[in-house]
Formats: C-alpha cells, structure tokens, sequence
C-alpha cells in the first residue's frame, strides 16, 4: 500500500530527467557550430596586441613597434 505512491513519485522523478536530459542534448545539437566539447577559437598574437592596446596597456608607437616584430 505505501510503496504504490513512491513507486508512481520514484517514476515521475525519472520520466522528469529523462526529458530533461533529452531536451538539452537536442538543443545542445541546434545550438549552431560551437559545441560544448569543443575548444574555443584560438587568439592570434596580434589578437592580444589589439586587445592590449584598447585597453590602454601600451600606446600607439609600442603598438605598431610590436606589430611589425610579429608581422617579421
């Protein structure tokens, strides 16, 4: 008598995760070409340089000092 109710609340749980689990493994293949599992694109040098030059860690003249040293 008192497992009936468990059992129907234990199935319930399941049904729950198991939809659970299938609805974020078919978005996750929706989502476009990145994947989860897979490594972000990879930052070129000149990728930081830029980056460091707007945030104002070198000026103008380091810039393009470093720039053309990279472009050799």
């Amino acid at each position: 008598m008192i497992f009936g109710p468990l059992f129907m609340i234990l199935l319930l749980a399941v049904l729950v995760a198991v939809v659970v689990l299938l609805v974020r493994w078919l978005g996750g293949l929706t989502q476009g070409s990145y994947q989860p599992h897979q490594s972000p694109p990879a930052r070129t040098p000149l990728d930081i340089l830029k980056e460091r030059f707007a945030r104002g860690e070198i000026d103008k003249v380091e810039f393009e000092d470093r720039r053309r040293v990279l472009g050799e």
